[in-house]
């Protein structure tokens, strides 16, 4: 039987298999809140064989951290019960789930919705990327509040019975834009030259959610060299600066790392093999998840912006998955747009049933932005009393 079938213990969370559906915004919330259609999809993707479910973007307790609705959620004591049920219904599929937690820093819309769309975005410098502002340099004492707002969305999170959290550092969003020497220029004790010294937010972040909850709460870190803002950044030149940043990531209390890359089977470095969750897989002793167009032809961005034609290549994908997971690069892959056309991808392919699968449609993308079109209307509409709660 194939290595990617095998389980995988981290603390107390034993996976059945090395297959992940990791955080991917679908469209389907409302008010912030996960709706029916929503938590069927993630029980889906349970019952069709993951063995762990990493939620979409979850906005955390703080008022600056989103200003957008339906697109993303919050996680809080008003939302326990299709939370119980999201989460509760992944378990009792056999998975394991963990709640994806981030702040837009920068990135965020001012006046376009959220708890206090009036208030300015905060990030550690006031710029999305160099010579690109937008908002203002968050204050200690305000990245304090962030901090508090992490712990407060983790601890809902346990209370509603999740395994665990991931902390979102990458992608250009708020902990990543610490880590970016093009958008951390801060002269405090939270910014600085080197990538160690860039890392101490996020690694307060991820201390001050290990000391509120325990040992076996469940912390993956996802970290990337990319940003949406511009897909060639990098935040480590070599792998020595990837290991001091992971160093420091661990230190705090991180038990996975999750590499993001547009493109799984691309090395990292010239001279070398390795992709970036196979250099990460070597400088820690924590397991690691890779992911990157695992499946499909071109890449997520893409498949967003551009009309290239979207192709499935679900053999190959997996035949190269082995060969890599064989010579020890990753010990867990995340898998998004194939299990998000099918949500039995992983149990067709345990049965080597490559040619039932159901391949992927750029569609699929796009209908989740005009799910998220329609939910800020419905919102909108729910929020003046024009439309009942159903």
């Amino acid at each position: 039987m194939s290595g990617l079938f095998s389980e995988l213990a981290i603390s107390k969370m034993v996976l059945r298999n090395r297959f992940v559906l990791p955080a991917m915004q679908r469209g389907m919330a409302v008010r912030y809140t996960p709706t029916p259609q929503l938590i069927d999809y993630y029980h889906r993707i349970a019952r069709g064989g993951a063995a762990l479910v990493i939620t979409e973007s979850i906005a955390i307790d703080h008022p600056t951290s989103t200003g957008h609705d339906g697109f993303v959620m919050m996680i809080d004591d008003s939302r326990a019960q299709p939370w119980t049920t999201l989460i509760q219904g992944v378990k009792a599929e056999g998975a394991h789930i963990l709640v994806q937690l981030n702040h837009n820093g920068a990135c965020r819309v001012e006046n376009s919705g959220g708890p206090r769309p009036d208030l300015p975005s905060l990030s550690p410098s006031g710029l999305m990327r160099a010579g690109q502002a937008n908002g203002r340099a968050a204050t200690r004492a305000e990245l304090a509040e962030i901090r508090d707002g992490y712990v407060s969305s983790a601890l809902a999170a346990r209370r509603f019975g999740a395994d665990g959290v991931e902390v979102h550092c990458a992608h250009g969003y708020l902990l990543d834009q610490f880590l970016w020497h093009e958008t951390n220029l801060r002269t405090d004790d939270y910014g600085g030259a080197t990538i160690a010294e860039r890392a101490r937010f996020p690694a307060e972040v991820i201390r001050a959610i290990r000391a509120a909850t325990d040992d076996d709460f469940v912390i993956s870190v996802r970290f990337s060299q990319w940003k949406e803002v511009d897909y060639d950044a990098k935040i480590v030149d070599s792998p020595e600066e990837l290991g001091a940043m992971i160093k420091v990531l661990r230190d705090a209390g991180a038990d996975l790392f999750h590499a993001s890359t547009r493109r799984f089977y691309k090395p990292e470095w010239p001279g070398s093999t390795l992709n970036l969750a196979g250099w990460a897989r070597t400088l820690t002793d924590a397991p690691v998840i890779t992911v990157g167009s695992v499946g499909v032809t071109i890449d997520i961005m893409d498949t967003i912006y551009s009309e290239k034609p979207v192709d499935s290549d679900t053999e190959r994908a997996i035949l190269t998955l082995e060969s890599m997971f064989e010579e020890g690069q990753f010990d867990l892959v995340a898998v998004g747009r194939s299990m998000m056309a099918d949500p039995d991808w992983v149990s067709k392919i345990q049965q080597r049933a490559f040619d039932a699968v159901i391949p992927f449609r750029r569609e699929l993308v796009r209908q989740s932005l005009q799910e998220w079109d329609d939910s800020v209307i419905r919102s909108s509409s729910l929020a003046h009393g024009s439309e009942s709660a159903n």
